[in-house]
């Protein structure tokens, strides 16, 4: 009895090894011909494709990984690193936007690679070679900023007629600040939007008095503050008249 039901046991193992086994089998039948035939598809799609549209799409080169967080070679070691004057506005703005966005990522990458550099120059307790050059990339990247600000600028006037990208009007509150309101769209009117008429877009006549006193206040801190700047500047000619016999000469 114990020797058929082990046979039974084996007969049983036997077959579903047999099972798992033609099935891996036609498993792997069906990846590689669907392997084959997507790579049929892609070498028809890329054939389709005409040579000249690969230059569209460009990365850094393959061997430059993270050394392109660093500095040149040849400058490694060097106390003074030769570099130009930053862009100005006039330059600037004989570019155009196509120009003016590819030179946006050189600067950043270019940014980029000196905070590294600044960084790693702290870690090792050194001193970083040229420092004025991240402050010249920086100079250069707020006047570009400021360039492209002008042209959405001049264009958003033209086409709109509104200086800020989303109109509005400037405002009061009840406590008589003024603020600039943004204009939003209700799907409903704004004599039935309730949460609209709940805003108080005046100022009541009791608080003017109090409008007057907080601007004499605002006044009277800003005339301390440069009374105090003033103080401090006298306290350092008294202290330091060599140096400020040097810089008015």
């Amino acid at each position: 009895m114990a020797a058929t039901f082990a046979g039974r046991i084996a007969g049983l193992c036997r077959l579903f090894q047999r099972c798992v086994s033609s099935f891996t089998l036609q498993q792997a039948e069906y990846s590689s011909s669907r392997c084959i035939s997507l790579s049929n598809r892609l070498s028809s799609v890329c054939s389709a494709v005409a040579p000249a549209y690969y230059r569209l799409f460009h990365t850094s080169h393959s061997s430059s990984g993270l050394e392109e967080f660093f500095d040149l070679p040849e400058n490694w070691g060097e106390a003074t690193v030769k570099s130009g004057a930053p862009w100005t506005s006039k330059q600037l703005r004989a570019k155009s936007s196509e120009d003016l966005h590819k030179l946006w990522y050189v600067l950043l990458k270019e940014k980029n690679m000196l905070l590294t550099l600044e960084q790693e120059a702290k870690r090792q307790r050194v001193a970083m070679p040229s420092p004025e050059r991240l402050k010249k990339v920086e100079r250069s990247m707020v006047r570009l900023d400021t360039v492209v600000e002008e042209r959405e600028l001049s264009l958003r006037r033209l086409i709109t007629g509104h200086e800020k990208g989303r109109p509005g009007a400037w405002r009061r509150s009840v406590f008589g600040h003024a603020y600039w309101y943004r204009f939003r769209e209700h799907p409903i009117p704004w004599f039935m939007n309730t949460h609209y008429k709940r805003k108080r877009f005046f100022t009541p006549q009791f608080v003017e008095p109090h409008m007057r006193l907080s601007l004499e206040k605002h006044l009277r801190v800003k005339v301390r503050k440069t009374q105090l700047e003033r103080q401090q500047k006298k306290k350092l000619e008294e202290l330091f008249p060599k140096a400020t016999a040097h810089t008015h000469s």
